[in-house]
């Protein structure tokens, strides 16, 4: 018989247990649950979890993290974690994200089928061995460079990541788009997880941005790879990419993870160049 339990500290192995069964679509609930621990103390990385279990095993999982975006992990109960751990949150729904089919199950059963949204997008899930990553000549011959950004860059990486979430996320330009981008920014290179692609002969000269969006000891989940419009199709966005990557590589990362929209055929070919290969489908809701 199924229960549901709002999970807590001493349910961290339980957990981790399941989400390794679907390791390549649980990266976000895999590497926040190591970060900031299952109690919901309303802190970064923290999240409310309810957990569908059955014969003392879980076999499904939500979260409702603090900016109000739910992931989930559910191949058999999706309504009902998903309501749990609503209702025990208490917090608005801004998103779901997760495997595509149980996303959209996610909306129906919070009743959102109706709401308007600024994202709804079936995406493509990538993964790739570190070990057969194919290095773009470019990067390999020097003629670009990946390196982590410092304060110098943040004025830029800041209009670049705001253009981003518009383009991608369906944000609305203004100041409150540009300080939330702006502290992306910050976060992400205070815990160095982001990189910015330069010319060969320039360090200054900045041509595209990638960062991992979760990260856990074994692999990275990559995102927010970002090229502006005067600069793109020349190969640019797979350069930063790889170069993250090898960066990661040095460091005994194994393997990437990544997901980008059925129809954006310029990235998926992008990332398949690289070697990343499907793996499955993901789901990326946001509500207005």
């Amino acid at each position: 018989m199924m229960a549901i339990k709002i999970l807590g500290a001493g349910d961290e192995a339980a957990l981790e247990t399941f989400l390794l069964l679907h390791r390549h679509a649980s990266m976000f609930l895999r590497a926040n649950a190591r970060r900031g621990g299952l109690v919901d103390r309303g802190g970064r990385y923290q999240g409310t979890y309810a957990a569908a279990v059955e014969d003392d095993r879980i076999v499904g999982v939500a979260a409702h993290w603090g900016n109000g975006i739910i992931s989930v992990q559910a191949p058999g109960a999706a309504s009902e974690v998903v309501r749990a751990a609503v209702r025990e949150s208490g917090r608005r729904v801004n998103g779901i994200n997760g495997p595509w089919a149980h996303a959209v199950a996610a909306r129906e059963a919070l009743g959102l089928e109706e709401a308007p949204m600024r994202l709804l997008s079936r995406e493509v899930l990538y993964a790739l061995d570190l070990s057969d990553l194919v290095v773009p000549d470019a990067l390999a011959s020097g003629r670009v460079r990946c390196r982590r950004p410092d304060r110098t860059d943040l004025s830029e990486l800041t209009t670049w990541r705001t253009t981003y979430r518009m383009e991608l996320e369906g944000y609305e330009a203004g100041p409150e788009l540009r300080a939330s981008a702006r502290q992306d920014v910050e976060h992400l290179n205070a815990e160095g997880r982001d990189f910015v692609l330069v010319a060969g002969d320039d360090a200054g000269r900045r041509l595209a941005y990638s960062a991992f969006n979760a990260a856990l000891p074994d692999v990275v989940q990559v995102g927010g790879v970002f090229t502006p419009p005067e600069l793109r199709n020349r190969g640019y966005a797979r350069a930063v990419v790889a170069g993250s990557l090898l960066r990661a590589r040095a460091e005994d990362v194994r393997q990437a993870i990544l997901f980008t929209g059925e129809g954006n055929v310029s990235a998926r070919r992008a990332y398949e160049k690289l070697g990343f290969v499907p793996v499955g489908d993901y789901g990326l809701l946001g509500f207005v």
